[in-house]
């Protein structure tokens, strides 16, 4: 019997088949390229509804596919993503000329993903912390995704840290992480690379320094839930929140300091087997999340992983203040508009924009996080 290692096979992702793995981990290569990233398309009906409400358009399934088909098909978007999270509503469109929206992304070389998540429910007990629900039938629900041509899934696990409280919980940080670890284990059972997404919001008053030690605790415990769960971690990848002080911290911070500050947490327990990580922007302007992107980037030094983007407020809302006082999609002037966001997107991602970035309130300076 031949020892050779490279047919040794242990560890997470053992019950899978060779062909599933190689093929999990090459989609997850695919979504994590230098310079590109993902554009967060998955609001649902009521979500992307009420920011059409905001500037004047009509929320409606016709208005909702127009409006994502320009996000798909804006001239040289592909140059700069990699990926698009869809909604399932938007999973079923199709273009103008009759063709799927996965397939229309793959033939632009941009891999299609889903969001396959419902409602959050409110953990009674814990002064407000939160689940999501929708693992009831997540198998059945990715099959039909895979068969609609999604390749990835997105589940996001939202947390807020507010200290007087004692939020998070243990108990709501051990549930969501286990949640997003069977998650995991279901989609890539059936063939979608996951993206995990533990959502830690800016809502607060906490310190930088306190959002490092709650960071590091949920994704610690996310990463040894999907290793006890046998999750193949070549085969999937992270999309975080951006490590910082909550918006009512009276402290500011440097936007140096922040890029060192999730340099910090991914050192300590991002696993080196998961090939990168891209960014939410959490309510964010595009400026500020691109600049403290690109702070990680100049930073990050020899993490071996591709650190870059997967936003939606951050792009979409420049977008839609285009048609305000108009009554109608300004289709034109967004696309053009949101291509030049997602090159900035693209020089963050290699450490290559320099805009703003900071915190808020009072500066001060940090000792160094890596000293």
């Amino acid at each position: 019997m031949s020892t050779a290692h490279s047919l040794v096979v242990g560890g997470g992702g053992s019950h899978l088949s060779a062909e599933m793995r190689a093929k999990l981990k090459s989609t997850a290569e695919q979504m994590c390229q230098s310079g590109k990233g993902l554009t967060a398309c998955d609001e649902g009906p009521a979500t992307i509804g009420s920011r059409f409400e905001a500037v004047g358009i009509t929320n409606s399934e016709e208005t909702r596919r127009i409006y994502r088909q320009m996000l798909f098909t804006a001239p040289g978007c592909e140059n700069y993503l990699s990926g698009a999270i869809l909604d399932p509503e938007t999973l079923y469109q199709k273009s103008d000329d009759g063709v799927l929206f996965p397939e229309l992304l793959k033939s632009r070389g941009i891999l299609p993903g889903v969001k396959p998540h419902l409602k959050i429910y409110t953990l009674p007990g814990t002064n407000g912390d939160t689940v999501m629900q929708g693992l009831d039938s997540l198998n059945v629900r990715c099959k039909e995704y895979v068969e609609a041509g999604a390749v990835f899934a997105k589940w996001r696990s939202p947390l807020v840290i507010d200290t007087k409280k004692g939020c998070p919980t243990s108990l709501a940080i051990k549930a969501n992480m286990h949640d997003l670890a069977r998650y995991a284990l279901i989609c890539q059972s059936e063939g979608l690379v996951p993206i995990v997404e533990p959502d830690i919001s800016l809502t607060g008053t906490h310190t930088l320094e306190e959002s490092i030690d709650i960071n590091i605790k949920v994704q610690a415990e996310l990463y040894k839930a999907m290793i006890d769960h046998g999750v193949y971690m070549e085969g999937s990848t992270l999309k975080p929140n951006i490590v910082n002080a909550g918006r009512d911290c009276p402290e500011s911070y440097t936007v140096e300091e922040i890029g060192s500050a999730n340099i910090r947490v991914l050192r300590d327990v991002f696993p080196v087997a998961m090939p990168g990580a891209n960014f939410l922007s959490g309510g964010q302007s595009l400026r500020e999340a691109a600049g403290r992107l690109s702070a990680m980037n100049k930073v990050k030094g020899n993490s071996p992983w591709n650190l870059s983007f997967s936003w939606s407020q951050a792009l979409q809302l420049p977008l839609l203040d285009l048609c305000k006082g108009k009554g109608e999609l300004q289709l034109e002037p967004m696309a053009k508009l949101y291509v030049e966001e997602l090159e900035i997107a693209s020089k963050a991602a290699k450490g290559e924009w320099d805009g703003e970035g900071g915190g808020h309130g009072k500066k001060r300076k940090l000792a160094n996080l890596f000293a």
